[in-house]
């Protein structure tokens, strides 16, 4: 009855009594409030808003932000005047009440990404989204100076999502203690799993928000399996309390994906029926509704999954995405194909070309991929490493390898395409793969064993212009004829060739 009453005043409340009066489409509207501090205001102190435009209500939790300070976040996917009241089990949090306008989204806010028509990608405002992402593990937890650098490497253009790890990692080429703990307690496993670290919440915040001005989607991992703090062996209770916490801090930005894990089948401590009570929590309780999966390390996850929307797979077998995604009906992101580098593990040492071919299998396989990177610049290589090498797969830096300018390349090239290209089979020899719109767009990858020349299969009754791509050097070649029906296209002497087939234009 309280809240009925309240909702009848918010009709002709017009004034913001905390937080901001315009917030733009797709951003934060943050209500900040002061409360107490004695007890343990993580355990002790529920809160949450409800926000209101004509018949939408949308309930968000709160959260403690430490000081005795809490806020409730929102972000507002409809232009106009929103209302909102808070409920709370302490008065002075309670029935609070207030409006503020939603204004339309500016140039270059396009909203969060969803899947669209089964097998694709797009922002909430419509605009096609192809992820070229890269791994990052541990990058959030370093200082500022690195991070820093991370950041201009990331603002060059390569890639336009970032797989993260929320709790800090233990592995090799990752033995430095992080900045900040995610709970109070003392280092290295005496942790009081009832109070956050509030601090340690607000860096990922912050690299969350710059991510985003950069363009790049912040797939979040929100378990993993390389850990000597004891955060993969909370106990349920712990586990979920950390994800209601995420989830009320985090969910509010638009460029959030959340991975319920990195090689969830390494986790020991958890069962198949946990990672199922962890997918159900975030598709219940993020009202916003982000892109969620999970990765795994030996057995794929089922990603047939309802609730999972789509697979993350890790996989050097790139050109399987299109076996994938008809098993599955939702996108295939091959988020971990090994990395290019040069160390002495096998998962780490790919050739830049390997690297580059992958993305390409993947692509022309219906499918997406992703980087990683794994140099190490000092010789002879120390094995198990705990020194302070820096790699990009663990802490960010710079980029040494090559493959990322040809993966910017194959994006540019995607981005170009038309949308929704699917599997082709326009080879008369299947080792090669086509993506296209019959009888429009055909873009066809050759890999490394490419031969002399190739057998298309065209429409009998349309021409065709014919470019090579050579997807190494980066060069865009037309050949000087028209092709229709059977035909035989000669390929020039060096392997990783693609072509770009369009319609004829008079």
């Amino acid at each position: 009855m309280k809240i009925k009453n309240a909702l009848l005043i918010l009709l002709f409340c017009s004034s913001v009594l905390f937080g901001q009066v315009k917030v733009e489409r797709w951003k934060v509207f943050e209500l900040t409030l002061s409360g107490q501090s004695t007890g343990n205001p993580f355990t002790d102190v529920k809160l949450s808003g409800l926000f209101i435009q004509d018949n939408d209500t949308i309930s968000v939790a709160g959260f403690y932000d430490g000081n005795g300070i809490y806020k409730i976040r929102f972000m507002p996917e409809k232009i106009g005047k929103w209302n909102y009241i808070t409920a709370s089990n302490v008065k002075s949090l309670d029935d609070k009440t207030g409006s503020f306008v939603c204004t339309p989204a500016r140039a270059g806010n396009h909203g969060p990404v969803a899947v669209a028509d089964t097998f694709y990608f797009a922002y909430a405002d419509g605009t096609p989204y192809y992820p070229f992402g890269t791994t990052c593990y541990a990058w959030v937890h370093q200082g500022d100076s690195l991070a820093d650098v991370s950041l201009k490497t990331l603002s060059k253009g390569y890639f336009n999502k970032i797989r993260m790890c929320i709790f800090p990692k233990s592995y090799d080429w990752n033995h430095n203690e992080p900045v900040y703990y995610p709970f109070e307690g003392k280092p290295l496993t005496h942790w009081d799993y009832t109070r956050f670290n509030p601090a340690f919440f607000r860096n990922i915040e912050r690299r969350i928000k710059q991510l985003d001005s950069l363009g790049i989607q912040a797939d979040l991992i929100v378990f993993h399996p390389y850990d000597r703090w004891g955060f993969s062996k909370m106990d349920s209770t712990a586990n979920d309390r950390y994800i209601d916490y995420i989830i009320a801090r985090f969910a509010v930005y638009k460029n959030v994906w959340w991975s319920m894990a990195n090689e969830y089948d390494f986790m020991e401590s958890k069962t198949l029926s946990d990672w199922n009570h962890y997918i159900k929590k975030f598709s219940a309780e993020d009202k916003f509704h982000h892109l969620l999966s999970i990765h795994n390390g030996a057995k794929l996850f089922d990603y047939s999954n309802p609730l999972i929307t789509h697979a993350c797979i890790q996989s050097e077998d790139t050109y399987k995405a299109k076996i994938y995604r008809q098993e599955y009906k939702k996108p295939v992101i091959f988020d971990e194909c090994r990395y290019e580098g040069n160390i002495p593990w096998s998962w780490g040492n790919l050739t830049p070309q390997s690297m580059t071919e992958k993305f390409w299998r993947a692509v022309t396989n219906g499918g997406y991929a992703g980087h990683g990177e794994t140099y190490v610049t000092e010789y002879p290589v120390k094995f198990p490493d705990k020194s302070n090498t820096i790699l990009w797969w663990s802490k960010g830096g710079i980029l040494r390898g090559k493959s990322p300018e040809r993966i910017k390349f194959l994006r540019k090239i995607l981005e170009a395409a038309p949308l929704h290209l699917k599997p082709i089979p326009i080879f008369t020899w299947m080792p090669f793969s086509c993506v296209g719109i019959e009888d429009k767009y055909y873009l066809c990858y050759l890999n490394d064993a490419q031969p002399r020349s190739v057998v298309i299969e065209l429409p009998k009754d349309s021409f065709f212009k014919v470019e090579v791509i050579d997807t190494w050097n980066m060069t865009i070649t037309p050949l000087q004829k028209k092709f229709s029906g059977r035909s035989l296209i000669q390929l020039p002497q060096k392997p990783y060739t693609a072509l770009r087939i369009t319609r004829w234009k008079s």
